[in-house]
């Protein structure tokens, strides 16, 4: 193995994702002397496998579906199908502008890219194509893959991942989607979108179990009203090849047959065979352990991003590669608040939420010391204007802060902004309801839903 020993990075990093490349950028940026290792594509799963191709084909689908119902508006218009092949090219030429701004970002902040497969190779080197970088720092930011079950075997074709998915050269008649999480309830919207017929399996009670269950009721109304069929409760069995496609079987003998099955689980950590439990890093089920810092058991190894069991969410790995970056320039940093995040799931309707849950706000402070209430969006003109339905609801200790934001509807997604500072800045509703929200906005919901919490409702019922 070449080793140049007359070059040692400040920081070495290995994965290009959104927590790799914001800790080689940020670092650079601060004076550091960073060499940034990714075998794939820069920008990583958000980029070019997540985030972004995603919401291109939701918004594909979205034009679809205003194209269909344009005659409430008074506009005539025919919706004559999808051309699969253009709306890939869209979604491509979308990832191919914004993968091109990040390379030149790089390159112009002076980080070493180095393209090759790297494993970490002592507590201050990385291997990648026969050569040793030393850096007196590493970051591991090798990321995440869709996850399986054990004996289901994803073969790219009938049962696939969310990866195949997102290049599949047709729309599939119908589809079962293993899976209500994110993943899962934003693909079954956009096919259904382009005329799939869908049906979701979900194991646990509720869609989005994750969210507030006021949120998850909800999207669930919303999705019936939509033609898109759920099956929740009852965890999945068995996958096996029909004539035409697959049938899925559910442990309680109940059975679903579609052209597809997408299998959308969650994604797991990429750790193995990679040098790191060989070197000392404290792992769990393949998750590297961090601190509040996101450093390691080994004092020279940080990681950040979906490699560790924090929220998967690109803006997370930004946040986390940032206070990486940051801690080993010599700036003072804060631990990252993971409840002040704000969550979006962007199907249609649009799930939002920053803080906590009513339910875990009662389990902290006792239920007779939280206070929720829902404003609807029926209230509000703009979302009258475009006829979506939806609510938020707000979280609030008595006579304190408001604890959680919790949003449905289209759009809500571009609401979670304020609803971060109000979390963030522990602001009570008197505060928030001095504010003057524009009209007509459905940012003016999240102000009213304000103004009713602190006793002063306008276009809501007492």
């Amino acid at each position: 193995m070449a080793n140049d020993a007359s070059t040692v990075f400040d920081l070495v990093i290995l994965g290009g994702g959104s927590g790799g490349y914001a800790a080689a950028l940020r670092g650079a940026q601060l004076g550091l002397d960073v060499a940034l290792i990714e075998k794939n594509k820069l920008g990583g799963t958000c980029l070019h496998n997540g985030c972004i191709p995603t919401k291109a084909l939701l918004h594909a689908g979205e034009i679809a579906d205003q194209a269909r119902e344009a005659d409430q508006f008074g506009v005539k218009a025919t919706f004559e199908g999808i051309d699969i092949n253009a709306v890939h090219k869209y979604k491509d030429d979308v990832i191919s502008g914004l993968y091109k701004g990040l390379q030149g970002l790089v390159a112009s902040r002076k980080v070493t890219y180095i393209e090759g497969e790297g494993k970490l190779s002592s507590p201050t080197s990385v291997d990648v194509n026969g050569q040793r970088i030393q850096g007196r720092h590493i970051l591991l930011a090798t990321g995440s893959v869709p996850k399986s079950l054990p004996g289901l075997e994803i073969d790219g074709n009938r049962i696939i991942s969310s990866d195949h998915a997102l290049t599949l050269d047709r729309v599939p008649q119908s589809a079962v989607v293993l899976g209500g999480g994110v993943i899962g309830v934003e693909f079954a919207s956009a096919w259904k979108s382009f005329g799939t017929d869908v049906t979701v399996i979900e194991g646990l009670k509720h869609l989005v179990p994750v969210e507030d269950e006021n949120s998850s009721k909800l999207l669930e109304r919303a999705f019936r009203k939509r033609g898109i069929k759920f099956n929740l409760g009852t965890f999945f069995e068995k996958a096996e090849y029909t004539q035409d496609g697959v049938r899925v079987t559910l442990a309680d003998g109940k059975t679903f047959e579609a052209e597809v099955l997408l299998v959308a689980i969650g994604r797991g950590p990429v750790s193995q065979g990679l040098g790191y439990e060989e070197q000392g890093v404290a792992m769990d089920r393949g998750y590297v352990l961090v601190d509040e810092y996101m450093q390691t058991n080994v004092p020279t190894i940080s990681a950040v991003g979906d490699l560790v069991p924090t929220l998967q969410l690109a803006h997370v790995g930004f946040a986390e590669g940032i206070l990486v970056a940051e801690r080993l320039a010599g700036i003072k940093t804060v631990p990252i608040d993971y409840d002040g995040v704000p969550r979006v799931t962007y199907c249609h309707p649009e799930v939002a939420s920053v803080g906590i849950t009513e339910a875990k706000a009662k389990e902290i402070y006792g239920a007779d010391k939280v206070v929720a209430l829902k404003y609807n969006l029926a209230g509000n003109g703009k979302s009258k204007i475009l006829k979506t339905a939806g609510e938020i609801k707000l979280v609030q200790v008595k006579d304190g802060a408001v604890v959680g934001v919790h949003m449905v509807g289209d759009r809500m997604g571009e609401q979670v902004g304020e609803a971060q500072l109000v979390y963030n800045w522990e602001a009570l509703p008197a505060e928030v309801a001095q504010l003057i929200h524009a009209h007509p906005t459905q940012n003016e919901a999240l102000g009213e839903a304000h103004l009713a919490l602190a006793g002063k409702p306008l276009h809501s019922h007492d």
